[in-house]
């Protein structure tokens, strides 16, 4: 059963704490990640690009010039494909991106990247995110005292806000609720900060 130590706000360890062996120590499925960060990225995506074709551009009702004897190719209309200011041959339209990944692939995906979180040493425990004062500087020291990366992704439970108003203005610092924990940001940073609750949480729903 993986082990990690719990650190206090100002970085000293308080005790060792045991993970749960189902989604801190499991064969990481690589697989299972791209699958699942590439459906959220795809979900992410507007859809709203658009651009014209030849039967929505403005003009080309006449024919250029005549069919035959002029020597030059045959057109039919300046607003073909092969003119400038001409329609678009397969022009993209607005569309819905966004699909769904079956349950068991997501929840495979986040233990993955979590066993990977611990393999790497990028897991940070603390007893409970509290500040003294709800500024940024105090937010700063106590990133330096935890020894975090520059990008740094903090999980809190419901009602920690102040240390979401701390961390708002600093470069690199994320900080999520854990009801909406997901993959791509657990991969995009390489610190994950996360206190006693939220981690009873992700290993009593997972």
């Amino acid at each position: 059963m993986p082990k990690i130590q719990m650190l206090n706000m100002e970085g000293k360890s308080i005790q060792e704490v045991e993970l749960k062996e189902d989604i801190f120590n499991i064969e990481v499925n690589e697989h299972a990640v791209y699958l699942v960060v590439k459906n959220i990225l795809a979900n992410r995506r507007q859809g709203t690009q658009s651009a014209k074709t030849r039967a929505e551009v403005r003009g080309g009702g006449r024919k250029p010039w005549r069919q035959k004897g002029t020597g030059r190719a045959r057109q039919g209309s300046i607003r073909s494909p092969q003119w400038k200011g001409g329609g678009v041959v397969f022009a993209p339209k607005p569309r819905d991106y966004s699909y769904t990944t079956p349950k068991k692939v997501r929840r495979l995906a986040l233990k993955s990247v979590l066993t990977s979180k611990v393999q790497e040493n990028e897991l940070i425990l603390v007893d409970a995110l509290k500040l003294e004062e709800t500024k940024t500087k105090a937010m700063v020291q106590a990133l330096k005292a935890l020894k975090a990366a520059k990008k740094s992704l903090i999980l809190v439970g419901e009602g920690n806000e102040s240390v979401a108003r701390a961390a708002k203005n600093i470069a690199g610092v994320k900080v999520l609720n854990i009801q909406n924990i997901n993959v791509y940001d657990l991969l995009k940073y390489d610190s994950l900060i996360l206190d006693q609750e939220a981690l009873n949480k992700i290993q009593e729903v997972y």
